[in-house]
């Protein structure tokens, strides 16, 4: 089986890489989403049905705290997490909780100025636009 580019980050960093994180890492390299540990739970023990809710939580911090993935709380409560890639932002569908990732090359210049103006240099940022559709009801 090809080794998934997660795998691939996890042996980089010096990982030791049970069968189990090798499950999860292909169930997060999969992931068209933006997927909670729940989720990750559901899509892993289809894979494997030994894997506990548990190992998926220690593994998915495990990943975060080496920089694989990147934890978002998108106000729903629930951690929800993207393999660390190139810069992107995020809409938020209100009313379906669906993620939209986006560049913008305004938005970029305009918080690199925003950041010069205050005396700053932007070393990092994160941006979460938060929506519904137009027309749509907002969410309750």
């Amino acid at each position: 089986m090809d080794i998934n580019r997660i795998e691939k980050a996890c042996a980089e960093k010096g990982l030791r890489m049970t069968e189990q994180r090798r499950v999860i890492a292909r169930v997060v390299a999969e992931a068209y989403d933006h997927p909670d540990a729940e989720e990750l739970y559901r899509r892993a023990i289809a894979v494997d049905p030994h894997i506990s809710i548990a190992t998926v939580y220690r593994t998915v911090k495990l990943f975060e705290d080496a920089g694989i993935l990147e934890r978002h709380d998108f106000r729903a409560g629930r951690s929800r997490y993207e393999e660390i890639s190139d810069h992107h932002d995020h809409l938020i569908d209100l009313s379906t909780g669906r993620v939209i990732e986006f560049v913008n090359e305004e938005i970029e210049k305009l918080q690199r100025r925003v950041a010069e103006e205050l005396g700053y240099e932007l070393v990092d940022h994160r941006l979460e636009l938060y929506g519904i559709p137009k027309g749509g009801k907002k969410p309750a």
